[in-house]
């Protein structure tokens, strides 16, 4: 069976938007700009060739459509949602990757990782940022910006100043066996290309 779907990422644009009634706070939560969000929108409805919010003066509205749409769409999501829940990678040890939404995964070889560390179940969540690692929903977080946060470990991934890709965890857990196998690995990974562009750079950081 086919299932005749529209994009994924502009379902949870509209679906994340609709539970705010805002792309600003739908931005927050998917980490990204509320002008991405609401082209997402833009680009659903004209798929669809529905209109589902009124865009008023700093007000947000959903149509009759998207009200009728908007159940449908988050049980659907809360199905996929329990359903990957339900999931547990191989491995004695659950390590949870958060990776902000623009880096690009295809830049880390983790199938590399989790063939030389079957101990160590890898389990990845994009996009994700500093909110889902101080709440416990990602062990291990590779985020934008300038690495100093206190009460973390920050290393970065890429050479240079200002901002940038870091990788970070809570002090009181980066020294956990999976933390360090990660972090060791990626140090690996890039001593053996070191002329390789489109790998990240893993170099010394704050706390290291």
């Amino acid at each position: 069976m086919t299932y005749a779907l529209p994009p994924l990422n502009a379902l949870r644009a509209f679906e994340a938007a609709a539970r705010h009634l805002s792309f600003k706070l739908a931005a927050h939560e998917l980490h990204v700009t509320p002008a991405a969000v609401g082209q997402q929108v833009k680009a659903l409805e004209a798929r669809l060739g529905v209109q589902l919010f009124e865009r008023l003066h700093k007000q947000l509205i959903l149509t009759a459509a998207g009200q009728a749409y908007l159940p449908g769409v988050s049980e659907g999501f809360r199905h996929i949602a329990d359903a990957t829940a339900q999931l547990k990678p191989s491995g004695a040890v659950l390590l949870q990757l958060g990776v902000h939404a623009s880096f690009d995964l295809r830049r880390l070889d983790l199938a590399a990782f989790r063939s030389g560390h079957a101990d160590i179940g890898l389990r990845v969540l994009q996009p994700a940022g500093l909110h889902e690692l101080v709440e416990g929903k990602v062990d291990l977080l590779i985020a934008r910006g300038v690495g100093h946060h206190p009460g973390y470990r920050c290393d970065r991934v890429n050479e240079g100043s200002g901002p940038g890709d870091w990788l970070i965890a809570p002090e009181g857990t980066a020294d956990c066996p999976e933390i360090v196998s990660f972090r060791a690995w990626l140090r690996a990974a890039i001593a053996e290309n070191p002329h390789t562009n489109r790998r990240p750079r893993l170099v010394g950081g704050v706390g290291s």
